[in-house]
């Protein structure tokens, strides 16, 4: 694409003039004048502008024409009965002349008011069908470009060094495209129009000259490329006054009388427009290029990542890297869970599973944990007054310290203190593989279950409130979950909500219960906050 699109080079637009040359004579017989002969003179019509040139192709002629009083025309001028239906010095648009104040007689069933003009006033507007200087399609034009592109000084023509005098005689665009002679039958047909037509009421053409130049030594290539195309509206139904149309008058004397002949020369316009560019190799563009479109293909990006992956960099660099660079993205169908086994050492990251065991779920990602350490300092600051208060740091006389197995344990269960639950999302064991029990271990007593040191966590986070009592257990149970998702979990995963194993949930009831019985399960919601699942709220 680059060498297709010439990117690798630098671009400079075109600076042109245009100068033309119309050839041809027609002969026509006009109404009340006769034959007529045509030259360049006649139909050129009056100067243009600098890049266009036009040719007449249908006239209106309105001979004698002497100044005096006469009447208007019927279709310019005001229908009247009397005199006191002209006023004397009006004028519109449409008029010939100023109103003289009289009504007079148009022809044997018209009146019309009286006008001061060029007398007889033209009456004609239906240019004649078909076009008088219909022969005009062989009249033929030579066009001469010279264009310039600054940036780089360089010139060129479109009459090349190889086409001399006897070329341009003989020349033809049917089997030369390179050909600056131009007939104007060929053009109005290659712009996708009939001549004969467009021939009676006139219209514009447009002539293209588009330069596109490969400046390269070993490539180098100018030449002008040459398309037409109708520029105006050609449907009179979907335009007023459709063509294109001028009036110019001859003068002369008769008698010592100045006369005048008008006519009303329908015709074609053809622009010249030049357009188009000039490009050299320019290594800076080169390399720009280069440089946005690695980066358009985000090539630049996997190089980055394949790089900082690599032993270059610490791995620690690497994560921080990633964990940074890539969003997070919250699934609004299923809730993100992650799950963490006291025999490993980091944390699993699952989708919920309405059919399948939370113990079973192929995780979608393992991460590293990560510890909480100022949560980890606070807890040890509770911790030693309270162990010091009571050394034999039992939660609760109440319940026993060790967990005892109820029944036969449920197939997904490791530890063999899990009891049975109907919600997938609560079947989660301590451990990935058959072991001993998170809960009999005695740091779980100490920082999930010991309620000398939940009510110390309370008062740290509400210092006025009032003494604990028998009517906090719901706090404190709510308490634990989050002091067992702190000590295991550190500060989990973005947008993932911590799952706490079955034999713990358990473990937790049975030194905090609820006095009813009824407990709200495991319900985690599509859009929840990591506060919320920490605050025991699922």
């Amino acid at each position: 694409m680059m060498l297709w699109n010439r990117k690798y080079q630098e671009f400079d637009l075109v600076v042109s003039s245009v100068t033309t040359k119309v050839k041809g004579v027609a002969q026509t017989r006009l109404p009340g004048v006769g034959d007529v002969v045509w030259d360049v003179v006649d139909y050129s019509g009056p100067s243009q502008d600098k890049n266009s040139f036009f040719v007449v192709t249908n006239v209106i002629v309105t001979k004698n024409q002497k100044q005096g009083k006469c009447p208007e025309a019927p279709r310019n001028g005001r229908p009247c009965q009397t005199d006191k239906d002209c006023e004397k010095g009006a004028w519109d648009q449409q008029s010939h002349g100023i109103q003289t104040g009289s009504c007079v007689k148009f022809d044997m069933l018209k009146k019309t008011c009286e006008v001061s003009a060029w007398c007889p006033v033209e009456r004609s507007t239906n240019p004649p069908r078909p076009a008088m200087l219909e022969a005009a399609e062989n009249f033929t034009v030579l066009i001469k470009n010279t264009v310039r592109f600054p940036a780089f000084n360089f010139f060129k023509r479109n009459i090349l060094p190889n086409m001399n005098d006897s070329y341009l005689r003989s020349c033809h665009r049917g089997n030369d495209s390179l050909c600056p002679i131009f007939r104007l039958g060929d053009v109005v047909r290659e712009a996708g129009e009939k001549f004969s037509n467009m021939a009676v009421e006139g219209g514009v053409i447009g002539i293209l000259i588009k330069w596109d130049c490969n400046l390269d030594r070993l490539m180098q290539r100018c030449l002008p490329r040459y398309t037409f195309k109708r520029l105006d509206e050609k449907e009179s139904n979907r335009t007023l006054y459709p063509g294109l149309n001028f009036r110019f008058a001859k003068y002369n004397m008769v008698n010592g009388v100045e006369e005048r002949t008008l006519y009303k020369a329908f015709g074609i316009r053809f622009d010249v427009m030049v357009f188009g560019q000039a490009g050299r190799f320019s290594f800076i563009q080169l390399i720009i290029y280069i440089g946005s479109t690695l980066s358009y293909y985000a090539l630049t990006t996997v190089f980055l990542d394949w790089l900082i992956g690599t032993s270059c960099y610490s791995a620690e660099i690497g994560e921080n890297y990633f964990q940074r660079k890539v969003e997070s993205v919250r699934d609004q169908q299923k809730c993100v869970l992650c799950v963490s086994y006291v025999d490993e050492n980091n944390i699993r990251v699952v989708k919920q599973s309405q059919k399948k065991s939370l113990q079973h779920i192929k995780p979608k990602s393992v991460q590293p944990r990560k510890e909480d350490i100022g949560q980890l300092r606070a807890v040890l600051c509770l911790l030693k007054p309270a162990v010091g208060a009571d050394q034999d740091v039992r939660p609760h006389p109440d319940h026993e310290a060790e967990p005892k197995p109820k029944g036969q344990p449920p197939s997904w269960c490791r530890c063999g203190c899990c009891s049975p639950s109907s919600v997938p999302q609560e079947e989660l064991c301590c451990r990935w593989s058959e072991g001993a029990c998170i809960t009999s271990s005695a740091l779980f007593e100490q920082l999930v279950l010991q309620r000398s040191l939940l009510e110390a966590v309370l008062l740290y986070r509400d210092p006025l409130a009032p003494p604990a009592g028998r009517g906090q257990t719901a706090a404190l149970r709510h308490l634990a979950y989050r002091q067992y998702i702190t000590w295991r979990f550190g500060d989990p995963p973005s947008d993932t909500q911590p799952a706490i194993p079955r034999c713990c949930v358990g473990r937790i009831r049975e030194v905090y219960p609820s006095p009813d019985g009824q407990y709200g399960g495991f319900r985690p919601a599509r859009m929840v906050s990591m506060e919320a699942c920490a605050n025991g709220e699922l």
